[in-house]
């Protein structure tokens, strides 16, 4: 881990998949794909391509939040 030290931290955390000599290639490929998407390396990806204002990403989350309490509370049917 010392040599890693300086390195950043997406240069080393990479997915690793366990799977069995026998196991089926298609198998291990949907292992990693949902490993992938629980890691969110592509959301983040995606957020870095262009900066967006603090206040901008509040007001954005706080709208999320009124519309998921919203369809919790029965006003809105999805």
């Amino acid at each position: 881990m010392r040599l890693l030290k300086n390195l950043p931290k997406e240069v080393y955390n990479m997915l690793i998949i366990d799977s069995k000599d026998c196991e089926n290639i298609d198998k291990a490929l949907k292992k990693y794909k949902k490993k992938f998407e629980k890691s969110k390396v592509l959301l983040q990806l995606r957020s870095r391509q262009a900066f967006t204002k603090p206040s901008v990403r509040r007001r954005t989350e706080v709208l999320k939040a009124v519309y998921k309490q919203s369809i919790a509370s029965g006003k809105i049917d999805v």
